[in-house]
């Protein structure tokens, strides 16, 4: 069996590999792994051409920019998503149906409403990184690498939110 194939990876080794991936980020660009500023420099880019006054915004304009930093960020978010897709193609690992749990909440299991369902939570949990300045990939692998205190905090504060979650949706509380 191959790698690519396989159901599922080793979690140690896909962690050490991500890991690694730092140091040239390090060396080369002089930044960490991170991906939620990678959104700001889509959007940014997008609303310019609708809004070009947005061009004035400091905040904006520094995502915009034309970096090594944000070039990077946006070729790590377009790899992930490749790499993603590639994987459940070929391993076959793609799931058909929504969450028995969201299928009851919602009354449906259409693809439509798992995809909105998807959508949804993706712009949250987005809408929080940004809040965090800083993305679990940013504060979990980056962050407590260089032993931030600030990205411990935000690490624990998202594993503990997780947890609390999950366990309201299974009732547990």
């Amino acid at each position: 069996m191959s790698i690519l194939t396989a159901k599922a990876w080793s979690p140690y080794a896909a962690g050490v590999v991500i890991g690694l991936l730092q140091v040239p980020a390090f060396i080369l660009i002089d930044t960490a792994l991170g991906t939620s500023s990678a959104y700001v420099t889509v959007s940014g880019a997008l609303g310019q051409s609708f809004l070009p006054s947005l061009a004035e915004n400091d905040y904006i304009a520094k995502h915009v920019a034309y970096t090594a930093k944000n070039m990077w960020q946006l070729a790590l978010v377009i790899g992930i998503a490749l790499g993603a897709f590639l994987s459940v193609r070929l391993a076959g690992t793609g799931r058909k149906a929504i969450s028995p749990i969201w299928e009851k909440a919602l009354g449906t299991s259409s693809p439509a409403a798992r995809f909105a369902l998807a959508f949804a939570g993706g712009f949250i949990m987005l809408l929080g990184a940004r809040l965090a300045d800083g993305c679990t990939s940013g504060h979990g692998l980056s962050g407590v690498a260089q032993l931030a205190v600030s990205s411990t905090i935000a690490v624990a504060a998202m594993f503990g939110g997780g947890i609390l979650t999950a366990n309201l949706f299974l009732r547990r509380i």
